[in-house]
């Protein structure tokens, strides 16, 4: 409790959710990988083979400073199914849905896939690549150390007691 979540942004899709992504774009709405898509200002297929991001030295240069409660990579089962996995049965995670801004791909899936949110956010990282989980007291000077890092990170939401049946996380 009294911990934040700080999210730190991905790069694209990370390659989770391909077999939808093709099943969407490429197979329902036949697009092929040259064609210019205004949404994504330039080809699907530069988007899709944007390299997945590598936070090892980002994480690195954290740990030397601040004492990190927690760090959660954002792989295929997104948030929902990823954070969850690095918390005591006593905590929950309380994600403030709006606090970071996503990548104009997810929308582009959501929208042409007709695909439900909880879905997107189960299948996707929708921009948000690798979670740490700080001390309310250390927020501040993260956040600072991220940006010298050229980082972009968000405060996405914060831990709290978790009381009986409640899920282990949460969107607000």
């Amino acid at each position: 409790m009294g911990h934040r979540l700080i999210g730190l942004a991905s790069s694209g899709l990370h390659a989770n959710g391909f077999s939808l992504v093709r099943q969407v774009l490429l197979e329902r709405h036949r697009l092929r990988l040259e064609d210019e898509i205004p949404e994504l200002g330039g080809p699907l297929g530069e988007e899709l083979l944007k390299p997945t991001r590598i936070y090892v030295e980002t994480v690195l240069n954290l740990l030397r400073d601040f004492p990190l409660s927690g760090i959660c990579h954002v792989t295929g089962g997104g948030l929902t199914d990823n954070l969850p996995r690095i918390l005591p049965k006593t905590c929950q995670a309380v994600v403030q849905r709006q606090s970071w801004p996503v990548p104009p791909i997810f929308h582009l899936l959501r929208n042409r896939g007709n695909i439900p949110e909880a879905e997107m956010l189960r299948t996707f990282n929708n921009g948000i690549g690798l979670v740490v989980v700080v001390a309310e007291e250390y927020v501040a000077d993260v956040l600072l150390r991220l940006q010298g890092l050229n980082e972009q990170g968000y405060v996405i939401g914060e831990i709290v007691e978790r009381k009986n049946n409640d899920p282990p996380l949460v969107y607000v």
